[in-house]
């Protein structure tokens, strides 16, 4: 099993990545969790693995994938967050990663977490592309939160650099779209992959949330991977307006 999936590109354009592609777990970890719930979100961003390859395809764009589940180590948090490797998600325990030692916390996160970040630096620094893509999916509702509403159909991270995602923000709107800005997660508490690859840069990036409820079949993903790849397309072209 790789630590992570690349997908070959036109450099110099766009760079796609999804922290969350994959529910896998190596077979040298015990999480300690059924297949019913490595299934469902706690494990994975439903349908991101799909989408990600899909605008890979449609723009001609490179990509890298994390190819584990985030129960195994969650790119999108800090090594040294207890996130990085969660106890719990929404309610379910994951006991394989209960008490596990300073040294066997370092190394699953050396094994899985770093080489994820180490691939989308060399994509960087080999491809040199002017946008980061970065694609995420948000369950419709958390058990642990009943009374809490959801009702963003699709979502803009960022944290200092709002460059891309207002410019998003503004297309998708247009389509008659509910359209979260920060919500339901701030890009400032939930973007260490971008704030790690793109703000540290000066690197404009978008982080797309899609409700997973949306990305439940092929068709959908399709029409969602056409409706992202409009709209970053315009991006683009403002972007480069602004910069230029």
């Amino acid at each position: 099993m790789t630590t992570a999936e690349y997908l070959s590109g036109v450099p110099g354009g766009l760079l796609i990545i999804a922290d969350h592609a994959s529910n896998a777990v190596p077979a040298e970890i015990a999480l300690g969790v059924d297949a019913a719930d490595l299934a469902r979100h706690i494990a994975w961003d439903i349908g991101t693995a799909a989408l990600a390859r899909g605008l890979s395809g449609a723009l001609g764009a490179p990509a890298v994938l994390a190819t584990a589940s985030r129960l195994v180590a969650d790119c999108n948090r800090a090594p040294e967050d207890d996130g990085a490797i969660p106890s719990a998600s929404d309610g379910i325990p994951v006991p394989g990663n209960v008490s596990l030692s300073a040294e066997a916390r370092r190394a699953r996160l050396e094994a899985w977490h770093e080489p994820y970040h180490a691939a989308i630096a060399a994509a960087l620094d080999t491809l040199a592309p002017r946008l980061l893509v970065s694609i995420h999916s948000f369950t419709p509702g958390l058990a642990t939160r009943p009374g809490e509403t959801r009702p963003w159909q699709v979502a803009l991270l960022h944290n200092r650099d709002s460059r891309a995602a207002r410019i998003a923000i503004g297309a998708l709107t247009k389509e008659g779209l509910t359209v979260g800005d920060n919500q339901p997660y701030s890009g400032a508490v939930y973007g260490y992959t971008t704030d790690r690859h793109a703000e540290a840069r000066g690197l404009p990036y978008l982080t797309f949330e899609i409700r997973q409820d949306l990305l439940a079949d092929e068709r959908a993903i399709a029409a969602w991977t056409a409706r992202l790849a409009r709209v970053i397309g315009i991006v683009e072209s403002e972007l480069l307006e602004v910069i230029s």
